[in-house]
């Protein structure tokens, strides 16, 4: 029961966080730095397979070692290192890739992937081990 619920609440809890994001920041960040590079709208199929990935990703490399250890501060470190990673190589692969990305948005992305996945993956682990015991 732990690693289910553990996927669902880091999936609801990330989830929020990166709609807020997308929503609010991104739009005044994004835009004027790499507008011509996006979209109007957003394609739901990869966005849908980013997530469930992601979250996977999350929980096997910061909230299952978590549980395991009963320390949410675990996934909360983890969960920032594994942000920080992914995040990095994104975006650092578009800087040197792309003509148009701009150093402000990968400091900036790179920033937010670490915060959010932390706060997801310690979130959702301090949630599971405060509502279910071990083994559920």
């Amino acid at each position: 029961m732990q690693p289910l619920a553990a996927y669902i609440a880091t999936a609801l809890i990330f989830g929020a966080l990166d709609a807020i994001w997308l929503t609010k920041i991104g739009p005044k960040l994004y835009r004027p730095e790499i507008g011509e590079l996006l979209m109007d709208g957003w394609r739901p199929a990869p966005a849908l397979i980013f997530y469930a990935l992601y979250i996977l990703g999350i929980q096997i490399f910061a909230v299952q070692p978590a549980l395991a250890a009963g320390r949410w501060q675990v996934a909360a470190q983890y969960g920032a290192l594994f942000g920080f990673f992914c995040y990095m190589t994104y975006d650092l692969t578009n800087q040197a890739t792309m003509r148009v990305w701009s150093t402000k948005v990968t400091l900036m992305d790179i920033a937010w992937g670490t915060v959010a996945t932390g706060i997801a993956a310690g979130a959702a682990a301090w949630l599971v081990l405060a509502l279910l015991p071990r083994g559920a």
